[in-house]
């Protein structure tokens, strides 16, 4: 199994940019995803992303895999005008938590920050199978005991 690039390397260079400029595309969008338009802001023609870009689509099933404790989120503070980071607290009930005063004027902005934050957080073998464990609300998911 492949690890997650190391940081300075040219290939986690590519992969940031490889995500910008998807990002970048997408604005105008409605909805996100890691895909380039021929046109930006035009989906009839899509390249690029995690289409032409394996190593890219990999690491962000290793990201969407995590825990959902810690994970961070775009919370909508006005609607289609402003964005914040937020991060979750993995226990049902507790809200989401703002990691920064940094607002964002689109959601791809705060999308592409989130790729870098967790890229940053993970660790190389983050996603590896030894570190999954089995079961579905487990007792130590914080999931209420009936």
């Amino acid at each position: 199994m492949e690890s997650i690039p190391k940081k300075g390397t040219k290939e986690r260079e590519d992969m940031i940019r490889e995500h910008k400029e998807c990002t970048e595309s997408m604005k105008g969008v409605a909805g996100f995803s890691i895909l380039k338009c021929e046109t930006p802001g035009d989906t009839t023609v899509v390249t690029g992303g995690v289409h032409e870009h394996p190593h890219l689509k990999r690491v962000l099933q290793r990201m969407r895999g995590e825990s959902v404790a810690g994970k961070y989120i775009i919370i909508c503070t006005k609607v289609e005008e402003e964005w914040r980071i937020a991060k979750l607290s993995g226990i049902r009930g507790v809200p989401p938590e703002i990691v920064s005063d940094k607002v964002y004027t689109n959601e791809q902005d705060a999308q592409h920050d989130i790729f870098l934050l967790r890229l940053e957080e993970l660790p190389e073998t983050a996603g590896f199978p030894e570190h999954y464990t089995e079961g579905w609300k487990r007792r130590d998911d914080n999931w209420p005991v009936t």
